[in-house]
C-alpha cells in the first residue's frame, strides 16, 4: 500500500476533487467535517496540519502530529466527526498508517465508528436533528414531543418583537463586524460556565474567519443571525455541505436571556437550513439540556486510540487512559456531572468578577 504524507495546501485540484468524490461515495450526507475545504483550511491555520493519501487517491486520513509521534484528528478538538474518507470496501491496515504518518500513537474521540473497530475504547451518542421531510414535520413533530418548550419558544419570540422590535433572521450572513461580536459573546460565555475559552487560542479565530470566507456549492462557512429590530440577539457560526449542518457555536447575548433568544434562534436556523436543502443538522456530542429538548435521533462516534509498540505510545497510554475515564465517569454520572458543573460555574464567576 502506497502512502504520501503532504500538507494539506499541497493536495491539487484533482486530489481534492478525488476526495470530495469518494466522501459522497460513502456517504450520501456528507460531514462537513471530512470535507477537503475543513482540512484545507486548518492547514492554513496549523503547522502541523497533514493529509495522509493512501494509493494515489483511494483514501485520504486528515492529522495533526504533535510532539513524541503523538497523532490527533485535525483541528484537533473542534471536529465534530474524524476520520478517513475511502473508497468503499477498502481496508488500511492501521499501524501501516500510522508508520506511514511517523505516528507512534493516534487518539480520536468522535471517529466514524465504522472505521477502526478494534481501537475503540467506547461509544458516545451525538444528537442530531433529523429533517429528511422537510422543517414543518420536524416542527409538528417536536410540538408533540416537547409541546412546552416548543411553545414557549414561539411566544417568546413574539413577545421579542412586541418589546424589543421586528425578528428577523439571516441565514448565510458575510458580516465580519458581526462574527467577531459572536465570537466575543462565546468567548465571555465560556468564561463564565468556568469552561476553557477556545478563542482565547488565536488559531481557532483564524480557522474561524477563514472557514466563513468559504461559500461554495459543496462546502459553506455559514454564520446564522437573528436580530429583533437592528439589535443583533443571537448567533451561530456553523460548517455545512450540500445536506449536513453542523450546529458549531451557538451563542446569543445574554441582556436577552428572558427571551430564550438561543432557541428561537435555533427554530429559525432549522427552516432556513431546510429550505436551503440541508436535512441533517448536527448538534455535537455532548449533554446538554437544549440538545435534548431539540434532537429527534442520534448518531454514534467512537473513541479510542491506535497505537505502535513504542515508549512513546505507552507514555501516552499512562496520561491518555485515565483522563479519559476519569472524563466519562463525570459525564456519564448525573450527580457527579453537576457536582462539576457547579464548581466551574462558580469558578468563572470568580475569574469574571477579579477580572479588570
Amino acid at each position: 500500500m502506497k502512502i504520501e504524507v503532504v500538507r494539506p495546501g499541497e493536495l491539487g485540484p484533482a486530489e481534492l476533487e478525488r476526495w470530495r468524490a469518494l466522501q459522497r461515495a460513502h456517504d450520501t450526507r456528507p460531514n462537513p467535517f471530512l470535507s477537503p475545504e475543513y482540512s484545507v483550511a486548518v492547514g492554513e491555520v496549523r503547522a502541523n496540519a497533514r493529509v495522509a493519501v493512501i494509493d494515489g487517491g483511494e483514501a485520504f486520513f486528515p492529522f495533526e502530529r504533535h510532539a513524541a509521534g503523538v497523532g490527533k484528528p485535525i483541528g484537533a478538538g473542534l471536529s465534530d466527526l474524524q476520520g478517513m474518507v475511502h473508497a468503499p470496501g477498502l481496508e488500511v491496515p492501521p499501524r501501516e498508517l500510522l508508520k506511514a504518518c511517523d505516528l507512534a500513537v493516534w487518539e480520536f474521540d468522535h471517529l466514524d465508528p465504522a472505521q477502526f473497530p478494534r481501537h475503540h475504547k467506547a461509544l458516545h451518542p451525538s444528537p442530531i436533528i433529523d429533517m429528511s421531510d422537510g422543517y414543518e414535520s420536524y416542527a409538528k413533530e417536536l410540538a408533540e414531543r416537547s409541546n412546552k418548550i416548543y411553545k414557549s419558544t414561539l411566544k417568546k419570540e413574539r413577545r421579542l418583537g412586541r418589546e424589543v422590535g421586528e425578528v428577523r433572521f439571516l441565514f448565510d450572513s458575510p458580516d465580519s463586524d458581526a462574527l467577531r461580536t459572536l465570537l466575543r459573546w462565546k468567548s465571555a460565555q465560556y468564561q463564565r460556565t468556568g469552561r476553557s475559552d477556545r478563542f482565547a487560542q488565536p488559531w481557532i479565530v483564524r480557522l474561524v474567519e477563514r472557514l466563513h470566507q468559504i461559500n461554495t456549492d459543496v462546502f459553506v462557512g455559514t454564520l446564522g443571525l437573528l436580530y429583533a429590530g437592528d439589535r443583533l440577539v443571537a448567533g451561530n457560526f456553523g460548517v455545512r455541505t450540500e445536506d449536513v449542518l453542523v450546529g458549531w457555536f451557538p451563542t446569543y447575548d445574554p441582556e436577552y436571556a428572558r427571551y430564550s433568544p438561543g432557541l428561537i434562534h435555533r427554530l429559525r436556523l432549522c427552516r432556513a437550513s431546510s429550505e436551503a436543502g440541508v436535512t441533517l443538522m448536527d448538534l455535537g456530542r455532548g449533554e446538554k439540556g437544549y440538545k435534548d429538548s431539540l434532537k429527534n435521533g442520534e448518531l454514534m462516534v467512537a473513541e479510542g486510540r491506535i497505537a505502535r509498540p513504542s515508549l512513546s505510545a505507552a507514555a501516552h497510554w499512562l496520561t491518555y487512559e485515565p483522563r479519559r475515564r476519569i472524563g466519562n465517569l463525570v459525564l456519564g454520572t448525573p450527580v457527579l456531572y453537576k457536582t462539576a458543573d457547579r464548581a466551574a460555574k462558580w469558578l468563572g464567576a470568580r475569574r469574571t468578577d477579579t477580572r479588570p
